[in-house]
């Protein structure tokens, strides 16, 4: 069995550490013992921005993503958002955009240098609010997986994304139509629920972390603006 050799930790704001490991040809993010992601379970992260970008009435979409990651959701919108499309990351921890262009840099490729994304270090609750408040552009889609679920376990602060208050600010954020796209590695009644309450149309769909139908099942909420 191949041993699991670590290769860099960051430490999350307000939060504990994260530890970058290899295992073989594969790489995965680890908080405490938990696997937060690797490059063998991409796909559901992967679809979270195409079902998304498919579901919008825009062929040049603004599109919102918490958490960079290993930068699976990001490439797969630059790749679906069109020509004039626009994605934006809001990212916490400065390390993991060193990773991307270190021992990340084969999944990375030019992804950094596209001209139609942008890596912002901040929480995106700030770009939720700057949406809100006018400093910025609203939203065509909002795509949160800064955690592994609505939980909020990586991250002190991360909750308020998921209350009833935080979905409200996301609606607002959205432009008429708009998607805010929620990933989890379980299902939550209760936050399909919260979901509706903050006046969202919801779908819930179940995706694999792999390819072919293979792996373990992860849960991805589309939640609508009228």
């Amino acid at each position: 069995m191949l041993p699991r050799e670590e290769i860099a930790t960051a430490q999350i704001p307000g939060g504990d550490t994260l530890t970058l490991v290899s295992h073989g040809r594969d790489f995965i993010i680890m908080l405490g013992r938990n696997e937060l992601m690797g490059t063998r379970m991409q796909f559901s992260e992967e679809q979270l921005a195409e079902l998304t970008l498919a579901e919008l009435r825009t062929s040049s979409p603004r599109v919102l993503i918490g958490g960079y990651g290993m930068g699976f959701t990001f490439r797969k919108a630059l790749e679906k958002c069109g020509a004039k499309g626009e994605v934006v990351v809001a990212e916490v921890v400065p390390e993991i955009l060193e990773w991307a262009e270190g021992p990340l840099s084969h999944l990375t490729g030019d992804t950094l240098k596209d001209p139609r994304g942008e890596v912002v270090l901040c929480d995106v609750a700030a770009l939720i609010d700057d949406a809100n408040d006018g400093t910025c552009a609203k939203w065509d889609a909002i795509l949160l997986d800064v955690d592994n679920g609505p939980d909020g376990i990586v991250r002190d602060g991360n909750e308020r994304l998921y209350s009833r208050t935080g979905l409200g600010k996301a609606r607002d954020a959205l432009n008429p139509g708009g998607v805010l796209a929620v990933w989890s590695a379980a299902p939550d009644h209760k936050f399909r629920q919260r979901l509706k309450d903050a006046g969202f149309e919801v779908e819930e769909r179940r995706v694999r972390a792999r390819p072919n139908n293979k792996g373990p099942q992860h849960t991805i909420w589309f939640a609508r603006k009228g």
